[in-house]
């Protein structure tokens, strides 16, 4: 079986999306090269790169699209110029795009994930342009899909409810924290922490600053902390973030906030690792992969109800309401205060990010390639 995948994602984001990408057709490539049949994975992707294509992956070659990856989706997703992205590939019996669009093709059955539908539940807390974009393309990706991946049983059921999918062509394929991702010594913990500036008790959250990530109620819950504990986020400004930056400016506890970007994730898991907790309030998540990460880390996870982040913590986290500062607040106060209780989420998060791994979603997607095939 000849998979053709639009890999853009997985050469120009690094976080979100693109770890996805990355993760789930590294496991598609291995689990294709211990199926016992003749598969090849042609990696498409438009540039310019920020993260360096694979050069190890078992039965994987790659290969430029014509055009960056701006004016290829001005081509493909509003233009809809025919161009043939599975001729492209030297031929491919399956096509998948990860993230949101399908482009056209000239046979192959396509295959697309959605990741979320936040710009439908949420679409106050998406830049506009963009809005107006998935609302013409992500329908259209779904009816023209032979088989649609979604991020978890909460996705699943929104696109099924919102777009009118047909549930049997909608299949959960659940996300992974990487290797990297794991208990930090003490030592790597302490050089970490010393080249970011970063000590003392701080609780982490990680992803774009931009609304729906609802990162305000995290500066209100500081403000009923004792001084000394501050908060650390990792992740780039994004859109709208501009009212989130004058909510910190507000909130009287501006300098116990520290905003990193740039930062690997070795460093990222060092950072989870001397965390208090990683407080997660987004309003919506269709994963969440930074609960599943700071558990791996052996870090207690604060995360709202919303979307699939109760789904994907379940009992080894404390869950509150995402506009609830007061209960994330008592939430850490207590973690610092009860180490029968951290210790007791500590060992409850091991056990749950344990649970989600790329080589069975890897699998679990050949598989469901090979059906469409066969059909």
């Amino acid at each position: 079986m000849r998979i053709a995948v639009d890999f853009t994602a997985g050469v120009r984001q690094p976080a979100g999306v693109g770890r996805y990408t990355r993760g789930l057709v590294r496991a598609l490539a291995t689990a294709a090269d211990v199926d016992g049949e003749d598969h090849s994975l042609t990696l498409l992707w438009s540039g310019p790169k920020r993260i360096p294509l694979p050069e190890d992956w078992p039965g994987v070659s790659t290969r430029r699209l014509p055009l960056d990856e701006r004016w290829m989706t001005v081509a493909l997703q509003r233009l809809r110029l025919p161009f043939p992205t599975d001729l492209y590939a030297g031929g491919a019996d399956i096509f998948y795009s990860s993230d949101f669009a399908l482009a056209p093709r000239w046979r192959a059955p396509g295959v697309v994930t959605i990741h979320d539908l936040s710009y439908v539940l949420f679409p106050d807390t998406h830049f506009p342009p963009l809005r107006r974009y998935l609302e013409t393309t992500v329908p259209r990706s779904v009816r023209a899909a032979s088989l649609v991946l979604a991020d978890s049983e909460q996705t699943r059921r929104d696109v099924i409810e919102h777009l009118g999918a047909d549930p049997a062509k909608v299949l959960t394929v659940l996300s992974a924290p990487d290797d990297v991702f794991k208990p930090a010594t003490k030592e790597s913990i302490e050089a970490v922490q010393a080249k970011w500036n970063v000590g003392g008790d701080y609780v982490i959250s990680v992803g774009t600053i931009q609304p729906r990530k609802n990162l305000p109620v995290i500066f209100e819950a500081l403000c009923r902390l004792p001084d000394s504990v501050r908060m650390v986020h990792v992740g780039r400004p994004g859109w709208l973030c501009d009212p989130i930056f004058e909510a910190l400016e507000r909130s009287g506890v501006n300098d116990r906030v520290t905003i990193l970007s740039g930062v690997d994730d070795q460093d990222l898991a060092a950072l989870y690792g001397g965390a208090v907790a990683c407080v997660f309030p987004s309003l919506y998540e269709g994963f969440g992969l930074p609960c599943v990460e700071a558990m791996a880390c052996g870090v207690p996870v604060i995360a709202s109800h919303g979307g699939s982040l109760a789904e994907v913590v379940q009992d080894a986290g404390i869950i509150v309401d995402p506009f609830d500062s007061e209960a994330i607040a008592i939430g850490v106060r207590r973690l610092m205060e009860d180490r029968e209780f951290r210790s007791d989420l500590i060992v409850r998060g091991h056990l749950q990010a344990a649970s989600f791994r790329w080589e069975e979603s890897g699998r679990k997607v050949l598989e469901a390639f090979k059906g469409i095939v066969g059909r």
